[in-house]
């Protein structure tokens, strides 16, 4: 019987590498007290993965790595849970190929989590390569904050804008957070395989708000000021218009199973 680990971080490659091995080696680095697995669900198409071979070779020979490949891109959520489902932890973390830790963040995190029992997950704080903190949390989804985001220029609605990414909090305190995106949240296992984790339902984004939500239902998502986790955010839906495409049909769905305000 496999002994349960502190922590599963699940990161979903497409053809993207050497970012998680990157990202791997950082975990590794500053998770020297925990037990750990690392779950890399593979969404490359099995006819490219020939040509990354090098790259996946080198990933599955790092430590506490677990190389999963799938035949096809099956989705975010999707991928996720197929490392959810695998999951012996008390702590899964969702964890973007993006994401590169600073710092041990887990021994200010897990004591943390464990002395709130009200707290059901957490997302750090998510700051760019210049350590500015990103605005990755957000009250719920409004289709006049979606219209705002993707029809107006970045100079108008300031204020909405701020107010949806929750600018008026104090970003040196916890608070509740409604929508929190998924680059980097840390969930209690036994909550995330409660809630079956994500909707399979959205093949690419919303679904983290979705889970968001469904989280705040059962439990309490919070904002962890008291450390730091760099998120290198390209915000791949602004540039293609496949991505975007994607972006708005999860949103459709999104409104459809939940409504609108």
């Amino acid at each position: 019987m496999n002994k349960t680990k502190d922590l599963t971080f699940s990161i979903v490659a497409y053809k993207n590498y050497n970012q998680i091995i990157n990202a791997v080696n950082t975990i590794n680095k500053f998770t020297p007290n925990y037990s750990k697995e690392i779950l890399v669900v593979d969404n490359t198409e099995d006819e490219n993965r020939k040509d990354y071979s090098k790259d996946i070779n080198q990933l599955s020979k790092l430590d506490n790595v677990t190389l999963i490949a799938n035949k096809a891109n099956l989705g975010f959520g999707k991928a996720n849970n197929i490392a959810l489902h695998k999951a012996q932890s008390n702590f899964f973390v969702i964890c973007n190929p993006d994401i590169l830790l600073i710092e041990d963040s887990f021994s200010k995190i897990i004591p943390y989590i464990k002395e709130n029992p009200k707290i059901g997950a957490v997302i750090p704080k998510l700051i760019d390569k210049n350590h500015k903190i990103e605005p990755v949390y957000r009250r719920e989804l409004t289709i006049w904050d979606v219209f705002i985001r993707y029809f107006h220029p970045f100079n108008s609605f300031q204020k909405r804008r701020a107010y949806h990414t929750m600018q008026d909090q104090d970003f040196s305190k916890p608070f509740k957070v409604p929508f929190g995106q998924g680059s980097f949240i840390v969930v209690r296992t036994d909550l995330m395989k409660q809630l079956k984790g994500f909707d399979e339902r959205y093949f690419m984004y919303v679904e983290d708000a979705d889970l968001c939500k469904r989280i705040n239902q059962v439990s309490t998502l919070e904002y962890f000021p008291y450390t730091s986790v760099i998120h290198l955010w390209e915000k791949g839906s602004h540039k293609n218009p496949k991505l975007m495409k994607w972006h708005i049909q999860s949103m459709a769905k999104y409104f459809k199973k939940w409504g609108s305000k």
